[in-house]
């Protein structure tokens, strides 16, 4: 499955974008998954530097050039790479006035305040595609995605996991849970997966909690699959405290730990996140 995501439907390491299409810069880690999906390479995106660490997949092509953090985009080196477009979020709505004496900026929106992440991230996939001049090949794009969601349902169905928890681990007491509003939460109602966490959630779809309210009104079977980056000194931390160790689902042997998805992202992370927790799934089958 991972593989098929990463073969068919990212380009990898592409030298240029196809001739028609215009010379753009994104401010969002999902809108660059997403222009790469179609097969254009952002000449600027930010905090390259921490690609890697957060999006991992697709890999960011050579050349594209880091503009900064997202929230301090450098705006003296977006002008000297002369874009056509900008895309961004409204998180970063507070540039707009200065990065429209540069380009036209798109703003693409995938959170907000009634949730469905998922269903946005595809509406602003069209959009990416109408404004690069990829419109085919975004529906295309879209179509495969929809067909490898329905695999992972089927693939589910075979299952019958247990409810799953999701989190990041911010250090050795604290994580963050993701539910309601998220768009791995749009994910797994998609394909058919439990999620443990029903408690509240933020704006963005996840809630900070102290590691033993993970066991505070999930179920007790539940599964907790904790995704990648993780700093060096949890999970040494965690193996020597009595109070991680007495957890159920610690005690029980159902802990996991997966490469990073990028939790913001847009349909690119939606797949990648379904790839890795479904083969994840079948593999301790």
């Amino acid at each position: 499955m991972g593989g098929l995501i990463g073969a068919a439907l990212v380009p990898r390491c592409l030298a240029a974008s196809p001739p028609d299409a215009p010379r753009v810069v994104s401010l969002d880690y999902g809108i660059a998954t997403t222009l790469l999906a179609l097969g254009v390479v952002p000449a600027g995106v930010v905090a390259t530097v921490e690609w890697d660490k957060w999006v991992v997949e697709p890999a960011l092509p050579p050349g594209v050039v880091d503009i900064g953090r997202d929230l301090e985009a450098n705006l003296e080196l977006i002008a000297a790479l002369d874009p056509e477009l900008v895309l961004a979020t409204p998180y970063v709505a507070h540039l707009t006035p200065s990065l429209e004496r540069i380009a036209p900026v798109l703003t693409i929106t995938i959170f907000a305040e009634d949730g469905k992440p998922l269903e946005r991230a595809i509406a602003g996939t069209r959009l990416i595609g109408d404004a690069v001049n990829r419109a085919a090949a975004a529906e295309a794009y879209l179509r495969e995605a929809d067909r490898i969601l329905d695999r992972c349902r089927r693939r589910i169905e075979a299952l019958n996991p247990p409810p799953i928890a999701f989190v990041n681990f911010m250090d050795a007491r604290h994580a963050r849970v993701f539910g309601r509003s998220s768009l791995y939460q749009d994910v797994l109602n998609r394909i058919g997966i439990e999620n443990a966490w029903t408690g509240p959630t933020n704006y963005w779809g996840f809630q900070t909690v102290a590691i033993e309210d993970l066991a505070r009104g999930t179920p007790s079977d539940m599964r907790l699959i904790a995704f990648e980056p993780i700093l060096p000194d949890v999970e040494p931390t965690l193996e020597k405290s009595p109070l991680w160790r007495r957890l159920p689902f610690v005690e029980q042997g159902r802990v996991s730990i997966l490469p990073g998805v990028l939790m913001f992202g847009m349909v690119p992370s939606a797949l990648r996140f379904a790839s890795l927790v479904v083969d994840h799934l079948e593999s301790l089958a």
